[in-house]
């Protein structure tokens, strides 16, 4: 079991199988990319399978997420997912990504076991997402969602981060589409995990901004903490049901004290929280041919044992970490 000091189970693990991504999201990553990691430095497959076994087997891991970067440029992604599987007991997996792939992907994902996928989409104007991600390729992302649906990828949902000046507008419009195409969508509150450190406070479109701008068009009825338990996402119901729409709102009311995730980085590192700021080392463990699968399930119950109360995005004096978004996964 994977318990920290103040009583929280992580249940949930992260998987980041890339820091390479083939967009360039403004409030991600810089235009010209980052200094991606060198081969030798990420988990191979199998490294990546031996780890979520020894977290299902051994840690009570019950759900997998793979992320990136983009998860999707992973070349052996589809294996990983049927090996994972394959495990007793078997994890519930999903994967987030940003769509581009998924045209291609999603039933051979769907084959190899993979439940569902959280796609990223901004906007519904093509213009708009080429500002925001830097790329032409809007068409793509829709028809990796439809071919999501089509493959029983399901519920497919959509996050999407509202930018002060560029997309700020769309909220309505958004849910409206994601109602009508039966996408669950899911607003992210921006946080502060751009490598160039563009993000900021003030001026940030806030949960309560975003329901004030549904409620022009919708009624909203909150689920409640009880349906909610340990999710990020606060969820209200539309227009009466049955669609439903959230809101993470991880600045403005963070979730932490409910919080049962653990992360691993593509370099094989525990992250306890998406902006802790120091890691564990799991890849050296892996690599050292004497280490056993419960010596490195040793490893992994200490680090998170080590687990801060919260991650201080409510703090105002917060700094972003060192570490981009794409290295670590969302």
């Amino acid at each position: 079991m994977l318990i920290d000091t103040y009583g929280r189970v992580a249940t949930d693990l992260r998987v980041s199988l890339t820091d390479r991504c083939n967009l360039r999201c403004t409030y991600c990553m810089p235009e010209e990319g980052l200094q991606w990691l060198a081969k030798p430095d990420l988990l191979t497959d199998d490294e990546i399978v031996r780890l979520v076994r020894i977290a299902v087997t051994r840690l009570g891991i019950e759900e997998i997420r793979f992320t990136g970067g983009e998860p999707l440029l992973r070349p052996g992604l589809v294996g990983i997912v049927e090996r994972c599987a394959a495990l007793e007991p078997r994890p519930k997996m999903s994967l987030t990504t940003n769509g581009i792939g998924l045209k291609r992907t999603a039933e051979a994902l769907k084959a190899a076991g993979l439940d569902r996928v959280n796609v990223s989409l901004d906007t519904l104007r093509p213009d708009v997402f080429k500002t925001l991600t830097r790329r032409d390729r809007h068409r793509d992302v829709l028809e990796g969602l439809e071919a999501a649906r089509a493959a029983g990828l399901t519920p497919v949902k959509v996050n999407t981060v509202l930018m002060p000046g560029l997309n700020d507008d769309e909220a309505p419009d958004l849910l409206a589409w994601a109602v009508e195409h039966g996408y669950e969508l899911r607003f992210i509150e921006q946080m502060p995990l751009d490598a160039q450190h563009g993000w900021k406070r003030e001026g940030m479109i806030t949960a309560g901004d975003i329901l004030a701008s549904l409620r022009t068009r919708f009624a909203l009825t909150e689920e409640g903490s009880e349906r909610r338990g340990s999710a990020p996402a606060e969820r209200w119901l539309v227009d009466g049901g049955p669609h439903r729409v959230g809101v993470i709102a991880s600045v403005t009311r963070p979730f932490c004290a409910a919080c049962d995730r653990t992360r691993l980085t593509a370099d094989g590192q525990v992250r306890t929280c998406l902006f802790a700021t120091e890691e564990t080392d799991l890849r050296a463990a892996l690599r050292a041919p004497d280490r056993t699968d419960d010596e490195i399930a040793r490893i992994w119950k200490l680090a998170m044992w080590g687990k801060k109360a919260g991650s201080g995005l409510d703090d105002p004096a917060f700094l972003q970490p060192e570490r981009p978004m794409s290295a670590i996964g969302g």
